[in-house]
């Protein structure tokens, strides 16, 4: 599975560039990235950053090929950086980009209209990535599902209702109003919350709502079956996450995506919100990640993932899809304005 880049995470295992090597790596990117090209040594030689010879540029390509960071499809074609390539361009050579100050304003401003509501202060994220990226704009919150169960209590609301607190590990919490089969006094219920509490606390809530169900120690006591039958019953439905996405139209225009029924395969991924909500809201919130080549599933192969998770009640995050010769210092640095604008809003 594709492990996640930071800008400035060096890796033990990245080997020590010279002056050269940097420089003709950095142009070879560069290249690429404006052509979608295999590109020539010669290309490389008319970079305008580079004063070295056209043999001493042949050289280094070949250099930077043993290292692992350039792959040719065979061997009289134009380089093009490797998956490797570019997780040690993210970790060693990306410095993001200096965004402008009236495009910051901007971006404030867009959001700021859009907080009174978190999920349109998501869809709107999502389509100011898209916007200043050129690549697909995603924000997502995953399932409540997911969150793990940190404390239950149990409140008496009348004769037969109950209402079941849920505290969870994130500092949120979840409730449920319970309708009983048959009264219970409070003892009964200050003795069911211990059974649940030893049975339940650290499972995700998806866990928590099978246990439910079928735990043998839960279902054959007769004051917890009756508030488990109870939960079971009024947390019928799992609660689901949300992705938004945005700038369809840009994604699909750039020739890696080309082939629609690749493009379609990537967009069902998409909407179906699956691994890339995990991969999204797996790193360390406030800090952006690359997931370079993704390879979690055979239709995001090709594929980069730049991320930001954010702090907040629930897992959520914002990020960027693109290909692998993306724009990363750019799209870093617009994700990681978007996520800290969005985390204070939220």
């Amino acid at each position: 599975m594709s492990r996640p880049s930071f800008p400035g995470g060096l890796s033990e295992r990245d080997p020590d560039l010279t002056t050269r090597q940097r420089e003709v790596f950095a142009a070879l990117v560069s290249v690429h990235e404006q052509t979608a090209q295999p590109v020539s040594s010669e290309a490389v030689g008319r970079h305008s950053r580079l004063r070295w010879s056209a043999a001493s540029v042949r050289g280094t390509l070949a250099e930077l090929e043993g290292l692992g960071l350039l792959a040719r499809a065979h061997a009289s074609a134009g380089a093009v950086p490797s998956a490797a390539g570019y997780a040690f361009f993210v970790r060693r050579e990306l410095m993001p980009a200096q965004l402008p100050d009236d495009l910051k304003r901007e971006v404030d401003e867009r959001l700021r209209r859009a907080s009174r509501d978190v999920k349109e202060l998501l869809a709107e994220a999502s389509r100011v990535l898209s916007g200043l990226t050129y690549q697909l704009g995603l924000a997502v919150t995953t399932p409540l599902d997911e969150e793990r169960l940190a404390d239950v209590d149990l409140t008496p609301l009348g004769p037969t209702r109950t209402l079941m607190a849920l505290g969870l590990q994130s500092g949120s919490a979840h409730s449920l109003v319970l309708e009983l089969e048959h009264p219970l006094e409070r003892e009964e219920l200050e003795e069911v919350v211990v059974v649940l509490r030893e049975r339940l606390v650290g499972l995700r809530l998806i866990d928590v709502r099978e246990r439910l169900l079928d735990d043998d120690e839960l279902v054959g006591r007769t004051a917890v079956r009756v508030v488990a039958r109870a939960a079971a019953a009024s947390w019928d439905q799992p609660a689901s996450g949300t992705v938004f996405s945005a700038g369809a139209g840009r994604f699909a225009a750039q020739p890696e995506f080309a082939d629609h029924a690749r493009l379609g395969s990537l967009l069902r991924v998409v909407e179906c919100g699956r691994p890339l909500d995990r991969l999204m809201v797996g790193t360390a919130e406030g800090q952006p990640a690359v997931h370079v080549a993704l390879d979690e599933d055979l239709a995001l192969m090709g594929c980069s993932l730049v991320s930001f998770p954010l702090s907040g009640r629930f897992p959520s995050a914002v990020g960027v899809l693109g290909p692998l010769r993306m724009n990363y210092a750019r799209c870093v640095a617009v994700v990681e304005l978007v996520g800290s604008r969005v985390a204070e809003l939220s």
